[in-house]
């Protein structure tokens, strides 16, 4: 009995799979990128680089092996600005960052802005195309739209049922991948504008990712569903997290990265933890807590990005710290 009541106050107290009771493993090392927390954050698809939204200071890059702030990235001269969210070019030689509805263009090579534009409605969640020529933007108007971020100008424009948090573009820009407050997470071809597949949610669908090779799509719900899924048939092939539960399994995710041979799967999730999954199998291979800045306080820190790098791994935090997992 006394077992048991130690596994039930263990639940209670943890509220989540991989947290608190959990055997989780410590980040190797930790540094602070952002004073006292960031609005957002984003890792380069190699994680070369980090982009920072900081309270304190604007937006920065980041070099993320040597942990050195590079550029400060503010769209006007003498303020600070809230970088809501950021993208990369699959060739890391571009980099946007968004201020609400502000879009500017970087030059990751100069650090200088190449594009200044004004989206159509606030801008919720991006991602960039080769060589940064356009812009897949989920927006708070129930659109999402890819823009020419280079000249200016929707080309397409995906119409969904709620606002559009999430987005992905495959490597080759012919895919995109959305998830809306409507609960969907829908596959597009870009150049068609048309729906290949769509997977119903119970609950807002928070990330969406795509592998490298386009086969596999992952996508989650909030407190919901987390699956990967086939871009070929629409099928679910795994399910990471499920709704059937009220303890266990039972997670939101805010960000996701497939590894680039597709065989792996980095998940991070709202309260703090990451996970490393077998993308064949389904089965989680690893997990992580990131650090908190006060390990017994309340705030959770949420896990903004996810990447891959040379034998390392890494998690960039809400509370500003970027973690190296091994």
């Amino acid at each position: 009995m006394q077992n048991r009541l130690s596994a039930v106050a263990c639940a209670l107290l943890t509220a989540a799979i991989l947290n608190g009771c959990s055997d989780s493993d410590e980040p190797v090392k930790y540094v602070e990128y952002a004073l006292q927390g960031a609005y957002s954050g984003t890792l380069s698809p190699q994680s070369k680089y980090a982009v920072i939204g900081s309270f304190n200071h604007g937006g920065s890059l980041w070099n993320v092996s040597q942990h050195e702030r590079l550029y400060n990235w503010n769209h006007k001269a003498g303020e600070y600005s809230l970088i809501s969210a950021s993208a990369f070019s699959p060739d890391e030689l571009y980099a946007a960052t968004a201020e609400q509805q502000d879009l500017v263009l970087w030059n990751l090579g100069t650090g200088k802005p190449e594009g200044f534009w004004s989206s159509p409605a606030e801008i919720l969640a991006m991602d960039l195309s080769p060589n940064g020529n356009y812009a897949l933007l989920g927006l708070a108007d129930h659109t999402a739209v890819y823009f020419d971020i280079k000249h200016g100008g929707v080309k397409q424009t995906f119409r969904h049922d709620a606002r559009v948090k999430s987005v992905d573009l495959s490597e080759d820009a012919l895919l995109a991948l959305t998830g809306d407050d409507a609960y969907n997470a829908q596959l597009w071809d870009v150049q068609s504008n048309k729906v290949i597949h769509s997977l119903k949610f119970g609950n807002i669908v928070d990330t969406v990712a795509l592998s490298p090779n386009k086969q596999l799509a992952f996508s989650s719900g909030t407190l919901d569903r987390a699956v990967i899924w086939s871009t070929q048939d629409g099928k679910v092939l795994h399910t990471l997290s499920d709704n059937r539960d009220l303890f266990g399994k039972r997670l939101s995710f805010l960000s996701a990265r497939f590894s680039p041979d597709n065989s792996q799967l980095l998940t991070g999730t709202a309260s703090g933890s990451v996970q490393l999954w077998n993308t064949s199998s389904g089965e989680m291979l690893r997990s992580w807590a990131i650090h908190k800045r006060d390990p017994y306080g309340p705030t959770s820190t949420g896990v903004y990005s996810v990447g891959f790098g040379d034998g390392v791994y890494y998690a960039i935090g809400s509370n500003g710290i970027i973690n190296e997992l091994k």
